[in-house]
C-alpha cells in the first residue's frame, strides 16, 4: 500500500526550496515599492541574491530540526521551534568564545520570517540583538584572509575597486562596454528625449542616465551597472587619483569581454567600497558650520540645519553633510543615507 498522505514525502529542505522559489517567481520583474504599498510584499522575494541568502539560513534551521526534533517532518510542525532555533543561534559561540554577529542573527530572523510569513512588527517575530558599529568584524582592521592577499601584486585591482566602488558580483562580470563617458550619456539622453514615446525599458534607462548625469555632472567617466543589486540599472562615477588608469584598462578591453578575468577571493572589496564612499563624501561635503540654518523647530522655535545629518549610537553627535551623504549613497547603489553613515564612511 502507498502512503496515505504523499505531501509529506518531501523533506524540510525540499519544502523550503519549493516555498521560497515560489516567492522568488512571484517577485520576479515586479516593483518592491509597489508591493509594499499594496501589501503583497510578504509573499514575494525580489532578488535572487536575497533568495539564496534566505534559503541558506532556512536550511540551517532544517538541519537543527532534523537533529533536535526529528519528529517534525513538515514546515508547519517545525514552526513552533523558530524562536528556540534563533535563541540557540544567539547563544552559540565559536572556539574563540565569540558569538555570532547581530547581523547574522537578524538575517536568520528575516529569513524565517519570510518563510513563515511573520512580519517584523508581529509579536511572534524574534527580537535579535541590536546592531552596533563596534560589533562589525567585516573590513575592520586586518582579517585572517588579508594575510593570504598580496596588496603589492594586486595593486591595480585595489586601485580599480577604490575608484569605482563596484560590488564583487559586478567586478566579476564587468565588461569593456561598461565604461561610459559623460558625453555619451548626454547624447543618449538627447536621443531618448527626441523619441515620440518610450517603452518601459527605455523609460527606466532614461531615468538611470539622468540620475547619473544630474548627481555627478562634474565627472567625466562612469561605470554602467547593467544589473546591480535588486536588478537595478545605474551609472556611478569613476573617481580618485587613478581615473586614467581605470578608464584606460576598460577602454583597452573588448566590448563584451571581462575587464577582470580573475577576481581575488581574498580581496576585501567591501573595504574598498568604503574607501570609495569616503572619497565621494569628501569631494562634495561642505564644512558643517557653512551649512545654513534653514528650518525652524515647531516645538522649540529654534532654527536648525536640515542639511546636517547627526549620527547616532556609538558615534552620537558627529555631524555630516546630508547632501554629500546622498551622493555617496547614490554612487554605491544604496537608497538610504544611514547605510552609508553606519557601514561605509570612515575616518571623518
Amino acid at each position: 500500500m502507498g502512503r496515505k498522505n504523499k505531501s509529506y514525502t518531501r523533506d524540510l529542505k525540499q519544502q523550503i526550496y519549493d516555498k521560497l522559489v515560489k516567492m522568488l517567481y512571484a517577485g520576479e520583474g515586479t516593483s518592491k515599492k509597489d508591493a509594499m504599498l499594496n501589501g503583497t510584499e510578504r509573499d514575494k522575494i525580489f532578488s535572487f541574491n536575497t533568495y539564496e541568502t534566505y534559503r541558506k539560513h532556512c536550511n540551517y534551521f532544517a538541519n537543527y530540526i532534523r537533529k533536535e526534533h526529528p519528529e517534525c517532518t513538515t514546515l508547519k510542525s517545525a514552526k513552533k521551534y523558530v524562536k528556540e532555533w534563533l535563541q540557540y543561534r544567539t547563544d552559540q559561540v565559536n572556539d574563540k568564545g565569540e558569538h555570532l554577529s547581530s547581523w547574522t542573527i537578524q538575517t536568520e530572523a528575516k529569513a524565517l520570517g519570510k518563510l513563515y510569513g511573520i512580519q517584523p512588527d508581529d509579536k511572534e517575530f524574534f527580537q535579535a540583538p541590536k546592531r552596533r558599529r563596534e560589533d562589525i568584524k567585516r573590513s575592520r582592521g586586518d582579517a585572517e584572509r588579508d594575510h593570504h592577499f598580496s596588496k603589492r601584486n594586486n595593486d591595480e585591482f585595489i586601485k580599480f575597486c577604490q575608484g569605482t566602488g563596484c560590488r564583487r558580483n559586478i567586478m566579476e562580470k564587468l565588461e569593456g562596454r561598461d565604461l561610459v563617458t559623460k558625453e555619451q550619456i548626454q547624447r543618449e539622453i538627447i536621443g531618448l528625449k527626441e523619441k515620440e514615446s518610450l517603452d518601459s525599458d527605455e523609460s527606466r534607462h532614461l531615468a538611470a542616465l539622468s540620475d547619473g548625469l544630474n548627481y555627478f555632472r562634474n565627472q567625466e567617466f562612469f561605470i554602467h551597472h547593467r544589473k546591480d543589486k535588486g536588478g537595478r540599472e545605474r551609472y556611478s562615477p569613476i573617481i580618485g587619483p587613478n581615473i586614467e588608469q581605470i578608464a584606460g584598462r576598460m577602454a583597452a578591453t573588448p566590448a563584451e569581454e571581462k575587464v577582470w578575468l580573475h577576481v581575488p577571493g581574498n580581496a576585501d572589496i567591501h573595504a574598498y567600497r568604503g574607501d570609495y564612499a569616503t572619497l565621494i563624501y569628501k569631494m562634495y561635503a561642505r564644512p558643517i558650520k557653512e551649512i545654513p540654518y534653514d528650518r525652524v523647530n515647531k516645538g522649540t522655535g529654534r532654527r536648525f540645519q536640515s542639511g546636517v545629518y547627526t549620527c547616532r549610537k556609538d558615534e552620537a553627535g558627529k555631524k555630516l553633510d546630508r547632501e554629500a551623504m546622498v551622493l555617496a549613497s547614490k554612487a554605491l547603489g544604496h537608497n538610504r543615507i544611514e547605510v552609508v553613515a553606519n557601514n561605509y564612511i570612515r575616518g571623518l
